[in-house]
């Protein structure tokens, strides 16, 4: 597995009984990524994808959205005192002609560590950075996408059967890229979750494959608004969690027509917005 995983000596104690023994860890390690040449983020990462990872996150940032505007990814050399390539570093190289948009200081930091703007500011700035509507229809003879609920609760056994890392070492999150027939399209792990989505999106702009209408994104954990975001940018109508979802993500959710669904976990899940997705068969009680 490379540098996804490391070797450290742990003292296991089992019913009274200590032992010394080897343990699997996920490597964790930073990534900076620079466009054009500049310093942009900084993000802690399993080392992997680390090129779609980058082109991922500036499909969230508003930066690309088609292949055509991605001219190279590159590892930068002389990260260390000697020269030497420590693969930490990457430079994102735009084709000519693509317009930067502004990004700050501010909205960097929120994006890579989840800190938050306000809610206003955080909802406006994906309103208006978003390159496409919310649309889960493929023209005029294409009915909605729309879910049974029996297919979303079989999820999580297929995105969790995928998820080799996670076997050995327990402490990776995933994120998985399903077709509205439950076919897993990708899956992707990582020591973040929003960077394992940033990892599926970076891989979906390099095979020309945004927007990603007419799909399902599986996240493993809670759906945080940053998570949120990134389905919308990737142009993803529908966003499961196997966990909560924060009240930012329900209103980005209820604003930009994405379905949002939480707490998947065996038969039960909670629909907090874009329902007309989900194929409901009983009258929602009342009270």
């Amino acid at each position: 597995m490379g540098r996804v995983t490391e070797r450290r000596k742990v003292i296991r104690i089992r019913d009274g009984a200590v032992s010394a023994r080897p343990d699997t860890l996920v490597a964790e390690e930073p990534l900076e990524i620079r466009l054009n040449g500049k310093p942009l983020a900084i993000t802690m990462r399993t080392p992997g994808d680390d090129f779609a990872l980058a082109a991922g996150f500036l499909v969230s940032e508003g930066v690309l959205g088609a292949a055509d505007e991605l001219q190279n990814i590159v590892y930068c050399a002389g990260a260390t005192v000697d020269g030497s390539n420590t693969y930490n570093i990457v430079d994102v190289r735009t084709a000519p002609g693509v317009v930067i948009p502004d990004i700050t200081l501010e909205r960097n930091v929120y994006t890579t560590s989840s800190c938050g703007l306000c809610g206003k500011a955080s909802l406006d700035a994906v309103r208006t950075t978003a390159r496409w509507s919310i649309d889960d229809t493929a023209g005029d003879t294409a009915p909605p996408v729309r879910l049974e609920p029996e297919l979303l609760a079989s999820l999580p056994d297929r995105l969790r059967a995928a998820q080799r890392v996670f076997d050995r070492t327990g402490g990776l999150h995933a994120a998985a890229l399903f077709t509205e027939d439950g076919e897993l399209v990708d899956v992707r792990e990582d020591v973040g979750r929003h960077n394992a989505v940033d990892k599926l999106v970076g891989r979906a702009l390099q095979n020309g494959s945004l927007p990603l209408s007419r799909t399902v994104l599986l996240v493993s954990g809670r759906a945080s608004f940053e998570l949120a975001q990134k389905a919308v940018m990737a142009g993803i109508p529908f966003l499961a969690a196997v966990s909560a979802p924060s009240s930012l993500a329900v209103d980005l959710a209820a604003e930009s027509n994405l379905t949002l669904v939480g707490f998947l976990r065996g038969t039960s899940m909670n629909v907090y917005a874009g329902e007309h997705r989900v194929a409901l068969r009983a009258t929602a009680s009342q009270g």
